[in-house]
């Protein structure tokens, strides 16, 4: 059985340091901050009822979409912004930098931005995976790689969601990025999850928020 590390190993920002792992702990006000993050959308089957989630909870989230998904469904794309969430960059067909060429790849975030008229300064790599030289081109243009503190494995059938929640929960911290999917993969166990994670963050004093 492959080990699934749902909390990145300590070292790992040390080796990455230009990218982000973790968000501003604290609002102005002193509020504690976590920074719940939404990869693979937007689509209609479960992107609207992460939303009303988030909205029924006063919660602002960060939603890393793909481009081709924008193009297909460009009303749910659109309460997206509406809602005042953050918009990241997830590459244009979800390419991984493992499986093709540099030239493909890159072709694959400049499509983004053109399909979608919006060039966002926040990246995700799909997969977790990039290459020093595509981080760097990427750094030149803008962009922020934006990585995470915990996985929801919210995809995975091999993890139990009542194992997940209890590491995302038992570990969070102020700054915490924490990655779930609006996609039909992971639509069972996040759905169930992520009602419990907002109800957690509101009973102990975290406020949700989009990275900025």
């Amino acid at each position: 059985m492959p080990m699934r590390l749902h909390v990145i190993p300590f070292w790992l920002p040390w080796l990455f340091p230009k990218r982000m792992w973790s968000g501003r702990q604290y609002s102005s006000s002193g509020r504690k901050r976590i920074y719940l993050t939404f990869d693979d959308g937007p689509i209609p089957e479960i992107t609207p009822w992460v939303l009303q989630q988030l909205g029924q909870h006063q919660a602002q989230a960060t939603f890393f979409c793909i481009g081709e998904n924008t193009q297909r469904h460009p009303e749910v794309f659109q309460q997206i912004s509406e809602q005042g969430h953050a918009i990241g960059n997830h590459t244009h067909t979800h390419v991984s930098d493992a499986r093709v060429p540099q030239k493909a790849y890159r072709k694959s975030v400049t499509d983004f931005a053109q399909h979608t008229g919006l060039k966002p300064d926040l990246f995700r790599p799909p997969y977790g995976r990039l290459k020093s030289n595509n981080a760097r081109w990427l750094n030149r243009m803008g962009y922020r790689i934006v990585m995470w503190n915990f996985l929801s494995y919210d995809w995975d059938s091999g993890v139990s969601k009542e194992e997940s929640l209890a590491k995302i929960i038992g570990q969070i911290k102020p700054g915490s990025i924490i990655v779930f999917h609006d996609s039909l993969k992971a639509e069972s166990k996040m759905k169930w999850m992520l009602p419990r994670v907002l109800d957690y963050a509101r009973a102990n004093g975290y406020d949700c928020t989009a990275l900025e």
